[in-house]
């Protein structure tokens, strides 16, 4: 069997070991990162390529792998030992899309911390305890979409927990300009809430969003939101280069 082959029955055999998981997102992004971490870097980077390839074939379960995949690398980065090696090597065997995955830098644009802070300080009188607390238990539409507004991490991240929440208001929180890029990466970063394309779309789309968050969400995004990133000038060169890039690994592959 040729190198190739190979590499598309190692993808294809981790796409189905992923898919047959129960137990939902967590489960499935820990078994990632053991089975990245468990490669040696080169076999890793051949995997996370062929994964990216039938993600943009449309394949069955290639895209929940792929998220799987994206969480792993931000939330579970701790044991896969040569995370910080993967880029170089994707670098050095010319695999663009997947050194594009690490990318790293500040946002393209920034809201000054202590700007947010003041704007939170005019509308939000109460402890933070007790507003963390109102944001994760509340019922009242209003109520939500004030802390909706928040600049303060701990606050969405609470509001993001509430069972009455709806994707709606996820998106105006996801699409805020300006915005901190605290409570954006609390959405990433949420199992309830980032596997919404919506909402990933939205967080992509944001300027304010941290490039590396921004570089594990553009692999989730349709062919329509890669165009549409690509084209946009108001985001960072690295995630619109990745967004061409993963545009022009689906055409090669029609």
């Amino acid at each position: 069997m040729s190198a190739r082959r190979r590499s598309d029955s190692a993808a294809l055999a981790t796409v189905q070991k992923l898919k047959a998981l129960a137990g939902g997102d967590e489960i499935r992004r820990k078994a990632a990162a053991r089975l990245l971490a468990d490669l040696p870097p080169t076999e890793a980077v051949t995997l996370l390529h062929e994964v990216q390839v039938l993600t943009r074939a449309g394949h069955l379960g290639a895209l929940e792998t792929q998220q799987a995949i994206s969480r792993a690398l931000e939330l579970e980065a701790e044991g896969i030992p040569h995370i910080d090696v993967l880029r170089r090597a994707a670098s050095l065997h010319g695999t663009a899309t997947v050194e594009l995955l690490f990318s790293e830098g500040e946002a393209a644009m920034a809201y000054d911390a202590t700007a947010a802070a003041r704007a939170d300080a005019k509308l939000f009188s109460q402890p933070l305890g007790v507003l963390k607390s109102r944001a994760r238990l509340t019922h009242n539409p209003d109520e939500m979409a004030r802390f909706a507004v928040a600049s303060n991490a701990a606050v969405v991240r609470e509001l993001l927990r509430n069972a009455r929440l709806t994707e709606e208001l996820v998106l105006r929180i996801a699409a805020r300009r300006p915005a901190r890029p605290e409570p954006l990466v609390e959405i990433w970063r949420s199992e309830r809430w980032s596997s919404r394309p919506s909402i990933r779309r939205a967080l992509a789309l944001n300027p304010y969003l941290p490039i590396d968050v921004g570089a594990r969400i553009v692999p989730l995004l349709t062919r329509a939101d890669l165009r549409d990133l690509s084209a946009d000038g108001g985001l960072h060169q690295s995630l619109k280069a990745q967004a061409r890039a993963l545009l022009e690994l689906g055409a090669a592959r029609e």
